[in-house]
C-alpha cells in the first residue's frame, strides 16, 4: 500500500509538472520564453542542477551548426556546455541519453568533457521523426544519479514542448520575414523617390525615363539635374551587384555626382572628382559604370563622358546611328584616371538613347541574350516616334523577349529626342 501510494503521489506531481508546463508555454509565441519555460520546468521537476536546450539550425541540420539557445542555472555554478561528441550521437540515434558517470561511459571514451559535469541526461526534441534540437539536463542535485524514471519524464515534457517549439520558431521566422519585407518596402520607396519622378521641360526636347529594378530595389540610376536655365545634366549608371548593397552604393554615387555637376562645369571634370571620391569610399570589389552628359538646350549641343558604361545610341533623322563612346575606365576602380569627353550636335529628330546592360542582357527562357543588334533594330524601326513612346517600345520588346523567364537584372532608359529646330 505504501508502495501504491508513492507511485499515486509520483504520478500525480509528474502531472503537476506537465500541466504547469503546457499552461506556461501555450500562452506565449516567443521562443526565447517557450525554451526559457521548458528549461526551467525540467530543471525545476528533476532536480538537477542545470538545463540547456539546444536547437539544430534548420538550414543543414549539421551537428557543428547547433548552437545553445538558452541556459538555465539554479545553483552558482559555471554554464555547463553540451559536448560536440554528445550532441553527435544525438543526432544519429534520436533517443534519450542517461549516463551518471560521463568518465567512465565507455560510448564517450577519450572526451574531454567540462569537468564540473558529473551527470547528464538527453532527450530529442522530434517533430514528425525531424529532430528540431536536444533537451539536457546536468547533474542531479546532491550528488544523486538519474532515473530511468527521471528519463521518462523528461521524454514526456520534451515530446510535449517539440511541436510548441517548432510552432514558435516558425512564428519568430515570419516575424523576422514580415519586418524584413517592410523594411525593403522602406527602402524601395526611399530609392524611388531619389529618381527623378518627372523628366524636365526643355523647349525643343522630348525626355523620357524609367528604371525597373530586378529586386524591390536596384543598383541602375539615372538622373537630371539642372546646372543652369539652358544646361541640364543627365546621367545613367550601373553599380555592382543587386538588391539593397547595390541601392546603397547607388545613392552614394547619386549623392556625389549632384555634389560634383554643381561646381564642375564639364563631363570630364565632374566624373574625374567624382571618380576619386568613389575609389576612396568604395571597396576594391565595387565599381560604377556611367554615362554622363550635359545638354545644352540654347545650342543643341550635347557634351559627354562615359566611364566604361554601354555605348548610347544617336539615330539620326536618316536613320545613321553613332555610338557614344569616348570617356575611360568605370567609376571607382583607379584613384586617378584620364577621362576625355567629347560632344555631339542634335538636329531636329535626332533620339538619343541611353540605357543599362539589363535590355541587351535579358534573357529568355533558353538563357539566350535580347542582344544590341535586336535593340539597334527596334531603335531605328520605331526612331520617329515620341520619346515617351519609344521608351515603352523597347521596354515592351524585352519583355515580350524575356517571356515567362524572371527579370534578371536591373532595366533602366533614358531617351531624348530634339523635336524642332527652334
Amino acid at each position: 500500500m505504501q508502495d501504491e501510494n508513492t507511485r499515486l503521489r509520483k504520478a500525480v506531481q509528474e502531472l503537476s509538472v506537465l500541466n504547469d508546463l503546457a499552461r506556461d508555454i501555450s500562452s506565449t509565441l516567443s521562443l526565447e520564453d517557450v525554451i526559457q519555460n521548458v528549461v526551467k520546468r525540467s530543471v525545476r521537476a528533476l532536480q538537477c542542477q542545470q538545463g540547456t536546450i539546444t536547437l539544430l539550425k534548420e538550414e543543414t541540420q549539421d551537428e557543428m551548426k547547433t548552437f545553445v539557445r538558452e541556459n538555465d542555472s539554479v545553483a552558482d555554478h559555471v554554464q555547463f556546455h553540451l559536448n560536440q561528441n554528445i550532441l553527435g550521437w544525438m543526432m544519429i540515434n534520436k533517443k534519450p541519453l542517461l549516463s551518471n558517470d560521463l568518465a567512465a561511459d565507455s560510448r564517450f571514451a577519450g572526451v574531454k568533457m567540462d569537468s564540473g559535469i558529473r551527470s547528464v541526461l538527453c532527450v530529442p526534441l522530434l517533430v514528425k521523426n525531424s529532430l528540431l534540437g536536444i533537451l539536457t539536463i546536468f547533474n542531479k542535485k546532491e550528488n544523486g544519479e538519474f532515473s530511468e524514471d527521471d528519463k521518462r519524464l523528461l521524454a514526456i515534457i520534451a515530446a510535449q514542448s517539440a511541436q510548441v517549439l517548432e510552432n514558435a520558431r516558425l512564428y519568430e521566422q515570419e516575424k523576422n520575414l514580415r519586418a524584413m519585407q517592410e523594411q525593403l518596402k522602406l527602402a524601395q520607396k526611399i530609392q524611388q523617390d531619389l529618381l527623378p519622378q518627372k523628366p524636365p521641360t526643355l523647349k525643343g526636347f522630348e525626355i523620357a525615363g524609367v528604371s525597373l529594378p530586378a529586386q524591390s530595389v536596384g543598383g541602375d540610376y539615372y538622373d537630371f539635374i539642372k546646372l543652369d536655365d539652358r544646361r541640364t545634366a543627365i546621367c545613367l549608371g550601373d553599380v555592382t551587384g543587386k538588391g539593397l548593397p547595390a541601392s546603397l552604393l547607388m545613392a552614394n554615387v547619386q549623392a556625389t555626382l549632384r555634389g560634383q555637376a554643381i561646381v564642375n562645369p564639364s563631363p570630364k571634370e565632374c566624373l574625374t572628382r567624382a571618380n576619386r571620391l568613389l575609389y576612396e569610399s568604395t571597396s576594391p570589389e565595387k565599381f560604377v559604370t556611367l554615362f554622363y552628359a550635359i545638354l545644352d538646350a540654347e545650342n543643341y549641343q550635347v557634351a559627354f563622358c562615359n566611364a566604361g558604361h554601354d555605348h548610347p545610341y544617336l539615330i539620326t533623322r536618316s536613320g545613321e546611328v553613332v555610338r557614344l563612346k569616348t570617356g575611360g575606365l568605370m567609376l571607382g576602380v583607379m584613384p586617378d584616371y584620364p577621362f576625355a569627353e567629347d560632344s555631339v550636335a542634335l538636329n531636329p529628330d535626332d533620339t538619343l538613347v541611353i540605357y543599362s546592360d539589363g535590355i541587351p542582357e535579358a534573357m529568355n527562357s533558353s538563357g539566350e541574350f535580347f542582344g544590341d543588334p535586336a535593340l539597334e533594330a527596334v531603335l531605328k524601326l520605331h526612331s520617329s516616334e515620341s520619346a515617351g513612346q519609344l521608351l515603352n517600345v523597347v521596354v515592351d520588346a524585352v519583355k515580350k523577349y524575356a517571356g515567362t523567364h524572371t527579370q534578371s537584372d536591373d532595366i533602366t532608359i533614358v531617351v531624348i529626342k530634339r523635336t524642332t529646330a527652334d
